[in-house]
């Protein structure tokens, strides 16, 4: 049987028991920052050389040259051409749907003009380099490139730089594919806090970018940490999350199932569900201990839900939003009659998922918002990956002779005071007599 806590909103000393439940820490300990200040401290100081010299190490590769890492664009295409017509499909439909979704968040910069004749406002440009982090090896995540990858090419960043490691020389065809999709510029084999220290400062080879995005190992987390100020990053994400609030009314069967989906991810994910059904938390319950026996990861989905996961009776629809407020979940399911109604009342979350047959997974790969969400709370202060994530905004400022006298007396006066006499006069001597 699949053992998962349950817990009562009732009971004596349940809030305690939920933020223990959400804790986590995912800082990295002293080995891991002192490993990755080296690697970084090593790429900036010796560039290409050091970087081929760990993904031979690390990756167990046998580059003699920078060169030989850097995948060209026929190599794309051969991938594109590999992968079965099913796979194709999938991947271009899904690239479709994330573009067009992504179309809508595209930013244009905009002014006014004050009846002075001063003109004000934000010029909003794209980012001018982008660094991709993508997960490479067993492991395939080609949903991370369109994720990462499609909201940049729509703000209008110039050039996309991928770096994806591909440990013992194991390369993902379908990774491969969706960046030929997409329109990445440029893919690197290598990966880790190497890989990260590679864009943040630039090499021979690899041009510095202005901002890191995609996710990774405990070791790109933290050197996506440290690189952060020379470049900006994206966030530093934790482990995936889901919380579903249920009237009690949805197939078992398929709530389990959505429980598992974020399970699957590893050990450290977390799945909780909400419902002031009672019957119906055992009903689910029993879906979990019949539906595991299925799952090629289940000893993941296992470890997770017992270390991490939840069945929280609640006394009515209003306190399960109201928990979830406090949860802040990267992924939130609304399995209710009602679902657009509720989904005004909730202030955080990641990503909101409508009614009954709304699965989070559809999230993940095709509907078309980004998968790259808030954990960890976060979603209290933070927002999905967007365009948004992509684009500057400079102010604009233009004075007429008019404003200018207007508006330096204002300053003269607040520079005065705050004791900036060179402020005060730069403003004064544009004062009409």
């Amino acid at each position: 049987m699949a053992d998962i806590k349950r817990l009562d909103s009732s009971a004596e000393g349940f809030w305690q028991q939920l933020d223990d439940l959400l804790a986590w820490e995912g800082v990295s300990d002293d080995d891991v920052q002192q490993t990755v200040r080296h690697i970084l401290s090593e790429v900036r100081r010796r560039g290409d050389d050091a970087v081929v010299e760990m993904t031979n190490r690390f990756d167990r590769m046998n580059a003699a040259a920078m060169a030989e890492l850097e995948i060209p664009a026929s190599r794309l295409q051969e991938a594109l051409d590999s992968i079965t017509p099913e796979q194709r499909t999938a991947l271009e439909t899904a690239a479709e749907r994330v573009r067009h979704y992504h179309e809508h968040q595209k930013q244009a910069s905009w002014s006014y003009t004050e009846a002075d004749g001063t003109l004000l406002g934000q010029q909003v440009t794209p980012l001018e380099r982008v660094g991709l982090y993508v997960p490479g090896g067993k492991a395939a995540y080609p949903s991370s490139v369109l994720m990462n990858a499609i909201p940049a090419k729509v703000a209008g960043v110039a050039e996309l730089i991928m770096v994806v490691p591909t440990p013992d020389g194991v390369v993902n065809e379908l990774v491969f594919a969706a960046a030929q999709i997409v329109g990445v510029d440029r893919v690197f084999a290598i990966g880790g806090a190497q890989a990260v220290a590679a864009l943040a400062y630039g090499t021979e080879t690899i041009p510095q970018v202005d901002k890191v995005v995609g996710p990774g190992n405990i070791y790109v987390a933290t050197a996506k940490g440290m690189v952060f100020g020379t470049v900006g990053i994206d966030m530093i994400a934790g482990p995936s999350e889901i919380l579903v609030v249920c009237d009690g009314k949805t197939n078992p069967d398929w709530i389990a199932m959505d429980l598992f989906s974020q399970a699957e991810h590893d050990e450290d994910a977390q799945s909780i569900l909400l419902c002031p059904d009672a019957d119906y938390l055992k009903q689910v319950e029993a879906s979990i201990d019949a539906l595991i026996k299925e799952m090629p990861r289940d000893e993941i989905i296992r470890k997770s839900l017992k270390d991490r996961g939840a069945l929280i009776q609640v006394k009515d629809l209003d306190e399960a939003v109201a928990i979830a407020n406090y949860i802040a979940p990267e992924h939130l399911e609304l399995s209710v009659d009602d679902p657009l109604t509720m989904s005004k009342q909730i202030k955080h979350a990641g990503a909101i998922f409508m009614g009954r047959y709304t699965a989070e997974a559809v999230g993940d790969y095709c509907a078309g918002p980004n998968h790259v969400l808030p954990t960890s709370r976060t979603a209290r202060f933070s927002s999905p990956l967007g365009v948004y994530d992509f684009q500057k905004r400079s102010s604009l400022i233009m004075c007429s002779a008019e404003g200018a006298s207007e508006l330096g007396k204002v300053a003269s006066i607040l520079a005065h005071g705050e004791g900036l006499t060179a402020h005060a006069r730069s403003a004064e001597y544009r004062i009409k007599d």
